[in-house]
């Protein structure tokens, strides 16, 4: 009987496999690390064969753990870092070059060279997004012009583009194919017609014959076909890019939902209904999902620094020996005490963009302590979040209901708390904390009938926690002016 799902979330520095039944209940998870490359400062790459191995090990782990056979599997889904992309060879699937990486900014000085010829706003109206290197349209434009023979063999039909979402069903069914939440990280697709965009193709000179089909982001787009490490016609049936499959995991299916996922970053989503919302504050607009051929758009904000920072204090500065630390030192405080911590160790993301920003740790005094900064790092946390969903806000036009949290800081009881103070409504934790390969998860069983409707997922999200907001009013508008001066000076 086929009456489980395969969730394939293919991450920066590792892969997870999920298997996820009726319930919604995940009966195993495992992970497969790889590494990344860094050919020069700036610069980082993935080898595309050591993700496929990634890949395969994380399946056959999670089979193991739960002690199902693959013929359960009912369909796969795929969620991926969203922004990583690579040419392969249409026939024998050989990469042209090893995959760029979203973190690599060698783009950089083709994305200034594009703003100074003025196209940075008609990219913005066109895509809702930034001339940026962390977008794979660049990328791929990097690719064609540096590496022998790659732009007259896409031009022919013999070199393929996609993210990796693109590159895994290629691997596992021979289609190439990406739904719309990808499409929309490439500075290629048209967030109006819904479409890769002529103009913008033709102005990053990439050629059409190499782009993938946009799908739906659930719909049966093959067959499993010679893979090995799993038996033949398994459908595979729901793409999506990580964070929007976080928000989709969420339940987040009503204009105004959004959610946070706290990882090394922390990236925010607030659904904006069936019509993309130009941000004023420095937000991307960006597709959520297409279901049924019904499009769901979103609000995006990135914090770069999250998680990190408490990496940062146990790495470089020794004030805990692990992440899971930091909530005890920062509980023997009251509060920070007057310390400010301003996370821009890569500098500022969304609302500010200012990669040249520096972190920042102000109010110091001869009575501060480790616990002080401990505390004013999760505030730090919070506060940058604070930003992201204040501006998303006054862009759609309502105010913030509750916000919904995930990822590995989402356990940091402390923190969430300071977060629902702070914006002054709950902070929800769910579960399953696997929000991003969940969603990809529910749109692939929504494909081949498992569930029936968004209503039938909708009631399986099941609330562990809810955080609700007990700070003083005045105390978190002191608390915000003292973020507000130091980021000024960050």
């Amino acid at each position: 009987m086929s009456d489980l799902v395969l969730a394939i979330d293919q991450g920066t520095t590792g892969t997870t496999a999920l298997l996820v039944d009726r319930q919604v209940r995940v009966l195993a998870s495992h992970n497969v690390e790889f590494p990344n490359h860094y050919p020069a400062p700036g610069e980082v790459e993935h080898d595309v064969g050591e993700i496929w191995t990634s890949v395969q090990a994380a399946v056959e782990g999670a089979l193991a753990k739960a002690g199902v056979s693959a013929r359960r599997i009912a369909a796969i889904g795929i969620t991926n870092q969203r922004e990583t992309s690579l040419f392969w060879d249409r026939e024998t699937g050989d990469p042209a070059h090893r995959a760029l990486v979203w973190q690599d900014r060698r783009t950089a000085p083709l994305c200034q060279e594009l703003k100074a010829q003025g196209h940075e706003d008609l990219f913005k109206q066109r895509t809702g997004l930034v001339l940026d290197p962390y977008f794979s349209g660049t990328k791929a434009r990097w690719v064609l012009d540096r590496v022998p023979g790659a732009r007259a063999r896409a031009e022919a039909g013999e070199l393929l583009f996609g993210t990796i979402d693109s590159w895994l069903t290629w691997k596992l069914t021979g289609a190439h194919v990406t739904d719309p939440s990808n499409a929309s990280r490439t500075l290629l697709f048209n967030l109006h017609t819904l479409r890769w965009d002529p103009e913008l193709l033709d102005i990053l000179g990439i050629p059409a014959a190499c782009l993938p089909r946009v799908g739906d982001s659930s719909e049966v787009y093959g067959h499993t076909r010679g893979v090995g490490f799993l038996p033949d016609g398994i459908p595979v049936a729901g793409l999506i890019g990580d964070q929007q499959g976080a928000l989709f995991g969420q339940a987040c299916f009503q204009t105004g939902m959004a959610k946070t996922t706290y990882g090394t970053g922390a990236f925010i989503l607030l659904n904006t209904g069936a019509a993309p919302v130009p941000s004023g504050h420095g937000m991307l607009t960006t597709v959520g999902w297409r279901l049924n051929g019904e499009t769901t758009y979103a609000l995006e904000g990135s914090a770069f620094i999250a998680g990190a920072a408490v990496q940062f204090l146990r790495d470089n500065l020794g004030i805990i020996r692990s992440a899971e630390e930091v909530e005890g030192l920062a509980r023997q405080v009251p509060d920070a005490g007057g310390v400010v911590f301003v996370p821009a160790l890569a500098g500022l993301g969304a609302p500010h963009w200012r990669p040249e920003a520096r972190g920042l740790l102000s109010g110091l005094t001869g009575g501060t302590t480790k616990a002080h900064i401990a505390r004013a790092t999760l505030d730090g946390i919070a506060l940058q979040i604070d930003d992201i969903l204040r501006a998303m806000s006054q862009d759609l036009g309502r105010k913030l209901a509750e916000l919904r949290v995930d990822g590995g800081a989402a356990r940091n009881d402390l923190l969430m708390q300071r977060q629902a103070d702070l914006l002054g409504v709950p902070c929800v934790r769910p579960e399953v904390l696997e929000t991003t390969g969940l969603g990809s998860a529910l749109l692939a069983g929504l494909a081949v009938g498992l569930w029936s409707s968004l209503e039938e997922v909708s009631s399986t999200w099941a609330e562990a926690r809810r955080f609700t907001p007990a700070g003083n009013p005045q105390e978190m508008e002191r608390a915000r002016k003292r973020w507000s001066e130091a980021v000024a000076r960050a």
